[in-house]
């Protein structure tokens, strides 16, 4: 795999050369590779804040979370997305948090192709506007281009990838439209109707009527495939709870007495609904 291929400088859209452990472009910006081996593309002028995205905290909850392996279930369904019988595939995870979903994807790939005696190449990028984020996820996997960067102007040439996947993240449909190959496919995964209803129920008065997103379908884009995963888990402690509430939006949208219940809970049975869509770039 060819590492950080194809990257853009984030002030001049000019072709970064990679050069020992740094990337630099014609007009001399220069662009460090960290010891952890990812690169920071999201220079001060293109932050809306200090320390963008989830904070060191927020990051470490969401790993502890993760690598539980409750999640699990959701990289079978991901993967058949993904490859669906290519031999090749470049990927970008875009708003990749710490990693998991694309080095969990990873391992499967490398699982299957060990299994049928066939060679698959995944060329695989993650791109997050957390540093923290990022930093975790470098940590997972040598064979990724990690980039702290944003999903509204993703540092990467034109039509690099045959799917993007933005797992409960933040769509930019215009860029990842830009950065997909022709007949290029964006997988997106979302909370469905009832994903953790159990503890909505515990954090607001009343729980919202569920809409799907994107009901009108996406400009650029049309819908491919759909498929449920649903399943149900356990978690025996508050810090287990505690880790699974840092790592959602209820953590900041809930009201405080919610918040306050879930944080005297020592156990709670839950729900995973997620919803993976697949759409064809038009």
């Amino acid at each position: 795999m060819t590492l950080f291929n194809n990257l853009l400088c984030p002030l001049d859209q000019e072709v970064l050369v990679h050069e020992g452990r740094s990337m630099h472009c014609p007009n001399g910006h220069v662009y460090d590779i960290a010891k952890s081996g990812y690169i920071n593309l999201l220079p001060v002028q293109k932050k809306h804040s200090k320390d963008p995205g989830d904070s060191k905290e927020m990051v470490s909850s969401r790993k502890q979370f993760l690598d539980s392996g409750i999640y699990d279930p959701i990289i079978t369904g991901l993967h058949s997305f993904l490859f669906n019988g290519q031999n090749e595939s470049a990927v970008l995870d875009a708003g990749c948090g710490d990693g998991y979903y694309l080095s969990k994807l990873i391992e499967e790939n490398n699982r299957q192709s060990a299994q049928s005696q066939s060679i698959r190449n995944f060329e695989s990028v993650g791109i997050d506007i957390s540093k923290w984020a990022i930093t975790a996820a470098s940590k997972r996997s040598k064979n990724v281009s990690w980039i702290v960067g944003s999903n509204a102007n993703i540092p990467v040439s034109d039509c690099q990838f045959d799917a993007v996947l933005c797992a409960f993240g933040f769509p930019v449909f215009s860029e990842f439209h830009r950065v997909l190959k022709s007949s290029g496919q964006l997988i997106l995964v979302e909370s469905g109707e009832n994903h953790l209803l159990e503890l909505r129920e515990l954090l607001y008065p009343s729980i919202k009527e569920y809409r799907q997103t994107h009901m009108n379908g996406i400009d650029g884009f049309d819908l491919a495939n759909e498929e449920k995963v649903t399943f149900k888990f356990h978690l025996g402690s508050q810090d287990e709870i505690a880790h699974l509430l840092s790592m959602t939006p209820h953590m900041h949208k809930a009201p405080y007495e919610g918040r306050q219940k879930v944080q005297e809970l020592k156990q709670l049975s839950l729900t995973a609904d997620v919803v993976i869509r697949s759409f064809i770039k038009s």
